[in-house]
Formats: structure tokens, C-alpha cells, sequence
């Protein structure tokens, strides 16, 4: 029972890590990723709102929001770096995306349209001291035409805001600048046209399918158009985490098979120890069927108080595992988790039900298959071999 207990306690407790895992890289991702994504070949979508329509149509689109992007470099007191420059608008944005959430100074509601408003990243704030308030030059790729010659345009921006997606999302937090669409439309020399639509989704895992749909509706059009969806950057990664904990299901899974094999001793050892008990009673009438089941009941009975036992210890630990290994580290004054490799820096738990009730089928059917050879082995147990030395 112990053994059985031992090994789903231990399944429950890793399966119930990973998915923390999972859970807050997912949610951090998405909380600027889009779902899915329209643009066009040239780079400008010009009606962009009818297009909003369109996919509005789908009933499993929830919002949709237009977007600008582009390449810069941004400049403070001599220090320069660069950024991929995205235009939104912010009513629109904070439907599609979490931004408001990843905010720890000012406000998406800061970006106003002439205002030539900039919201960065705390890692590129820190790199290049900048704080909000500050003036910084915008510099981007678009030529604009001077008596010296061919210029890059630049832009002076006053900093409204700072946000921070988290260690190991570098890319965002050193690598992006928001700016009002207005204005990235006047600096990027694009007109009343944007770059593309941003749409979400009611089912993430949905999206393949939008997109899907989204092509086929605009038929021969799709060949101006791109859709894309969050599969195509972040598929790959996400399929790997899936396979990961498949893998290591499988792998603790043996745990269990482990304590199955003590299971099946066991109970040989028990048909051995009551070959006597068990030949008196064939003498009294029981058919092998009856010895046959009385051991099954008895292996199914181990099986199923060491499941539950196991289940109960590994609902309460995958529960409080964030807790007991934030005392430990308080202990010995040290961090097992680095947000720089594991992108959070606590050990995150998300029960899921369906794992534990998968878990517990599992380990409650290999104990009943390990009590069937010990049982056979029962039922053939002969009355006059059994008791010749009785």
C-alpha cells in the first residue's frame, strides 16, 4: 500500500509542477503575443476596420485591435538601442492583449494620439536610465529629404510608461516600445493604414482554426492578405512542454509498476503461506473461480487504499509545494528556482483534476492486473499435493 501510495503521490506532485509551469510561461506569453494576426504582403492594411467586420464574423473571435510595426533605435544621453516599435491603440489594445496587467508604472491610457507618448520595457529603462518623464529620440529606417542630403526620420518621445513581462521574456521587456497608432502611422509614413490586425481568441487552441476559416472567407483576397496565428512562433515550444510531461508521466509511471511487482510478490508469497488453508477449502467445495477471486479482491483492495492514500498525499503536496519550497529556501537562505533559466523565480503548482483521475485509473488497473497471475497460480493449487505433508 505504502509503495502504491509513494508512487501516485509522487506522479500527482511533478505532473501538478509542470503544469504550474506551463501555466505561467503560457499566461506571460500571451499576455502580449497575439493569437492570431491578419497583415498584407506589401506590409499595409489599409481598411483595416472592415477587415475587423470580417473576422468578427467567426464566433470564435473575441476582440480585435489594429496595430503599426516597425524597426527604431531609441537614444538617451549618448546610449542607444534597438527596438521594434509597436503602435496601438490603447481602448482597443487592452481587449486583445493583458499590457494593463504588466504595467508597473503609468498606464496604457497614457499613449494619447500628438502626444508622442513611449511605454518600455524595464529591462531597456534600466540599460539605458531611463525613467517616466524622460525625453528620448525615436531614430527609424524612413528617409525624409534635407538640403544636406538623405536623413533618417527622428522623433523626440517623452516616456508615459514602464512595463515588465518577466525575466527569460527579454525580448519584450529590451526589445519593444510602444507607441500611439496615430503616431506611429505619422512616423512610419504609413497614411491611415496600419500594419495588421491583432485578434483573440475565446479558445487559444482554437486559433489554427480561425485562421483556417479567416482564409478561406477571404478566398481569392487571401492572396494579399497573411494570417497567421500564435502556432507558427510558438508551436513548436509548446508541443515540446506536452511531450515533456507526457514523457515523464510515463516515466513515473514505473514507479508504480515498481510497487505493482512488490504487489504480485506479495500476494505469491501469500498463496504460498496458505496452500494448506487453500486446498482445505477446494475440499469443502470452492471452485478454483472462488480462490481465484477471493485473491483478486485482496490485491484489488491493497490497490485501491494504496491509490486513494496515494492521491489524498498528492493532492495535499501538489498544493502546498509552492510554500514548502519557499520555507526551505528561507531556511537555508538560498534559491533553487533562477527566473533567468526557469522564466519565474517560485516553484509554481496547478492541480488538474483530469490528471489525478487519470493517475488514479492507471495505478488502480495495473494493481488489478498484477493480482491475476498470484490469483491463477491460487486457483490451481492441488487438495492432495497441498496437504500430503500436512
Amino acid at each position: 500500500m505504502l509503495g502504491i501510495a509513494l508512487g501516485v503521490t509522487v506522479l500527482i506532485t511533478v505532473l501538478s509542477v509542470m503544469n504550474g509551469f506551463d501555466y505561467e510561461i503560457h499566461n506571460r506569453i500571451f499576455s502580449m503575443a497575439e493569437h492570431v494576426k491578419i497583415s498584407t504582403v506589401n506590409g499595409a492594411l489599409s481598411d483595416w476596420s472592415s477587415m475587423a467586420k470580417k473576422a468578427s464574423a467567426q464566433k470564435q473571435v473575441e476582440a480585435s485591435a489594429p496595430f503599426v510595426t516597425g524597426q527604431g533605435m531609441i537614444s538617451n544621453a549618448g546610449a542607444v538601442s534597438g527596438v521594434i516599435i509597436s503602435g496601438i491603440l490603447p481602448q482597443m489594445e487592452k481587449n486583445v492583449s493583458e499590457m494593463d496587467r504588466v504595467m508597473t508604472q503609468g498606464a496604457m491610457a497614457n499613449l494619447k494620439p500628438g502626444e508622442f507618448g513611449m511605454i518600455i520595457g524595464q529591462e531597456l529603462a534600466l540599460r539605458l536610465g531611463i525613467s517616466v518623464g524622460d525625453k528620448i529620440v525615436l531614430v527609424t529606417p524612413q528617409a525624409t529629404m534635407t538640403p544636406i542630403g538623405v536623413l533618417p526620420r527622428f522623433k523626440r518621445f517623452t516616456v508615459v510608461g514602464i512595463f515588465h513581462v518577466g525575466e527569460g521574456f527579454g525580448y519584450y521587456d529590451s526589445g519593444v516600445v510602444f507607441i500611439n497608432l496615430n503616431d506611429a502611422q505619422q512616423l512610419l509614413q504609413l497614411g491611415s493604414a496600419v500594419s495588421g490586425l491583432r485578434l483573440k481568441v475565446k479558445n487559444l487552441y482554437d486559433a489554427p482554426l480561425v485562421s483556417e476559416n479567416l482564409n478561406k472567407m477571404l478566398g481569392q483576397e487571401s492572396q494579399e492578405y497573411v494570417v497567421s496565428d500564435w502556432t507558427h512562433e510558438y508551436g513548436a515550444y509548446f508541443k515540446a512542454i506536452r511531450m515533456e510531461k507526457t514523457t515523464m508521466f510515463v516515466v513515473l509511471l514505473f514507479i508504480i509498476a515498481v510497487a505493482a511487482f512488490n504487489l504480485v510478490s506479495g500476494l505469491v508469497m501469500t498463496v504460498n503461506d496458505k496452500s494448506s488453508d487453500i486446498a482445505i477449502l477446494r475440499t469443502l467445495g470452492a471452485s478454483p473461480r472462488t480462490i481465484m477471486s477471493i485473491f483478486i479482491v485482496q490485491g484489488s483492495i491493497i490497490g485501491f487504499i494504496g491509490t486513494m492514500l496515494g492521491v489524498i498525499g498528492g493532492i495535499l503536496l501538489a498544493l502546498n509545494a509552492p510554500g514548502l519550497v519557499a520555507a526551505l529556501e528561507h531556511c537555508f537562505h538560498t534559491q533553487f528556482i533562477s527566473a533567468a533559466v526557469y522564466f519565474i523565480n517560485y516553484l509554481p503548482s496547478k492541480l488538474v483534476w483530469s490528471d489525478v483521475l487519470h493517475i488514479s485509473i492507471a495505478t488502480f488497473v495495473m494493481s488489478l492486473l498484477a493480482t491475476i497471475y498470484p490469483a491463477w497460480r491460487a486457483s490451481q493449487t492441488q487438495p492432495a499435493e497441498a496437504l500430503r505433508y500436512e
